[in-house]
């Protein structure tokens, strides 16, 4: 049995990567992507150049220091921030050229999300908010619910169904947001340090959930984190720093220098 911290990855699957086929497009690929804020002489450049391929069927941990880009790339790669420069594919597809409906239609058919800020609805009971990627999506109510409401069970969180955001703990309110992010089986997975609230059995289940949807060959998870924790859990690393890859790593013992 081994460990990682105190998430005990006895219960994982043996991880397997096998180099894509020709012809398959990556999860992830970034061509001189650069973001910049403010103008002038408040211009601040958040990232350089970035360049980043990555394959489907893995999760990768994206690390580094606070401040060095890592949320403002997640949110290019999501298409929920337009880069000042350069591109982004998403399993072939051009994230960055998309505007308006275009894109959003698309985060809601191929992307979930798992933020640091839940970001949940308020007025919505934990199913409800759990559901409302499949109710953008058009499915009927009652469908919607129910295949939420599995998704909460998965979690650990289906006894809190019923109860609104405010009722919720920092950790439960964190499972509904993952339920959320998991509930339409999105291709791509983007997770802003998704264990900070879990404790180490919580953080297992939910770490073993991002595990079934990396490890299939048509999908892909991305997840920030300073929890070493983690590491173990991933298939490999981006290192980055002052807005810039530094290396990647996807041999497992190099993970923790």
């Amino acid at each position: 049995m081994s460990a990682v911290g105190s998430y005990t990855l006895a219960a994982v699957a043996p991880i397997v990567v096998q180099a894509p086929a020709i012809g398959i497009d990556p999860a992830i690929r970034c061509r001189q992507v650069t973001k910049e804020f403010g103008t002038d002489d408040a211009k601040i450049q958040v990232l350089h150049g970035i360049d980043l391929e990555l394959p489907p069927g893995e999760m990768a941990l994206l690390v580094g220091p606070s401040g060095c880009g890592k949320t403002t790339l997640i949110s290019i790669i999501a298409g929920l921030l337009d880069p000042t420069a350069g591109s982004v594919d998403v399993f072939g597809s051009n994230i960055t050229d998309m505007r308006g409906r275009e894109k959003v239609r698309f985060r809601g058919a191929n992307i979930g999300f798992v933020f640091q800020q839940y970001n949940l609805l308020p007025a919505l009971t934990a199913v409800e908010n759990a559901a409302v990627p499949l109710l953008i999506q058009g499915w009927k109510r009652r469908q919607a619910i129910d295949k939420a409401a599995e998704m909460l069970e998965e979690v650990g969180i289906g006894h809190k169904r019923n109860s609104l955001p405010n009722q919720l703990s920092g950790g439960q309110q964190q499972r509904v947001a993952i339920a959320r992010a998991l509930v339409h089986e999105p291709r791509l997975l983007v997770c802003d340090e998704p264990t900070a609230a879990l404790d180490a059995s919580l953080g297992q289940v939910v770490l073993e959930l991002l595990r079934k949807i990396a490890v299939q060959p048509d999908r892909g998870v991305i997840v920030v984190t300073h929890d070493s924790r983690i590491y173990g859990f991933g298939d490999r690393m981006v290192t980055m720093s002052d807005g810039r890859i530094d290396k990647i790593l996807t041999d497992r013992s190099e993970f923790a220098h």
